[in-house]
């Protein structure tokens, strides 16, 4: 196990980058702790696998340092990092059979015959290939042999991190779960360091203790999943966070007001917003109302999703997407929506302003 700590850390494909825009990674400085679980979530194309293509040194960066446990490991090839690798396709043996996959990292490291086996057994009932392991991975279909990808990675219990990119991307979706909950349990008995690629924040947000969201090459935030849900630092994570993801309106603020699609609502609390400003809010704190004090607002639809319905409105032409209950019924005469105590979040050029008398983060 292992501190990683990324220093000053960029990379661009280009070989004279004259621009930010020019980086696929953007500089980065940041600790992971040792032994804890991360995911690294974002869109297609925003940097994620190019930040763990550095960490485990199949990718050399064009500026900064990679440190583990202080040592400089920039430049060391990835079998001095003492890390295991599972990238999105499967990668085994095709003439070994599985348990002969699953032993081989231990092998080259020549461990005893005895806890080779033991470490072997224990990791094929953790992916449900214990009647396999004499079978060649030739005739395995591709869920299969990822399965066997992921154990090779989990097999050996002094690495210094595990990296996952995209891994359960061919695994059909009840072993997906299955999976995700050994990793967990991997985690919790070994403390591994973690660090875990993915477009999905249902496998981020079950998977991490805390979530490393990216967007166009940047970290945007680093949180828990509260954190997350509940202050997103950027207005992308409060998108890209959520089904539906957080609620964005254009708003004038003027201190603890903000002027919204023609109403005036009061904030609770004093802002210093400067710039093109929004108001960010979860559908879970919207409240739909007939009348009285609020934003006005139509409904256009009704989803039923089975746990919930989900209400969209337009408020000014502005969609607004809102959550009701099962069983709750949506009138026609609503045309106000209203934001719940506390659930609002404010906006300055796509980052988050803190009100007056919040500590730092």
């Amino acid at each position: 196990m292992a501190k990683i700590t990324l220093d000053n850390l960029a990379h661009s494909y280009m070989p004279n980058p004259k621009s930010e825009d020019d980086f696929a990674l953007k500089e980065l400085n940041h600790d992971w702790t040792d032994g804890e679980a991360y995911a690294l979530l974002g869109a297609s194309g925003c940097g994620k696998s190019t930040l763990l293509n550095i960490i485990s040194g199949l990718l050399i960066p064009s500026q900064g340092r990679v440190l583990f446990d202080g040592q400089d490991v920039t430049h060391a090839p990835t079998a001095d990092r003492n890390i295991a690798q599972v990238f999105q396709f499967p990668v085994v043996y095709d003439t070994m059979t599985v348990e002969a996959n699953l032993a081989f990292p231990l092998k080259n490291r020549r461990m005893d015959t005895a806890e080779i086996t033991r470490r072997v057994q224990k990791v094929a009932a953790m992916i449900g290939m214990e009647d396999q392991l004499n079978r060649k991975a030739r005739g395995l279909t591709a869920d299969a042999k990822q399965k066997i990808s992921l154990g090779r990675g989990m097999v050996r219990e002094d690495v210094n991190a595990l990296l996952f990119d995209e891994p359960l991307t061919v695994i059909d979706p009840h072993m997906k779960w299955e999976l995700r909950t050994q990793l967990k349990k991997l985690h919790a008995d070994f403390g591994h360091t973690m660090i875990y690629v993915t477009h999905d924040q249902t496998e981020a947000l079950t998977f991490a203790d805390k979530v490393v969201v990216m967007h166009d090459g940047r970290v945007v935030q680093i949180g828990t999943p509260q954190e997350l849900f509940e202050r997103p630092a950027h207005t992308f994570v409060g998108y890209f966070i959520g089904s539906p993801g957080m609620n964005l309106l254009d708003a004038k603020i003027d201190g603890r007001q903000a002027q919204v699609a023609g109403a005036t609502i009061d904030l609770g609390r004093d802002y210093d917003a400067k710039g093109r400003t929004q108001i960010g809010v979860r559908p879970e704190f919207i409240t739909l109302h007939s009348g009285g004090e609020g934003i006005p607002a139509r409904v256009t639809r009704v989803e039923d999703v089975g746990r919930h319905k989900i209400v969209r409105l337009d408020a000014g032409g502005t969609p607004v997407s809102a959550i009701a209950g099962e069983g709750e019924e949506i009138p026609t005469s609503i045309d106000r929506i209203r934001f719940a105590e506390g659930g609002v979040n404010i906006y300055a050029d796509d980052w988050r302003v803190a009100p007056a008398g919040e500590a730092a983060a």
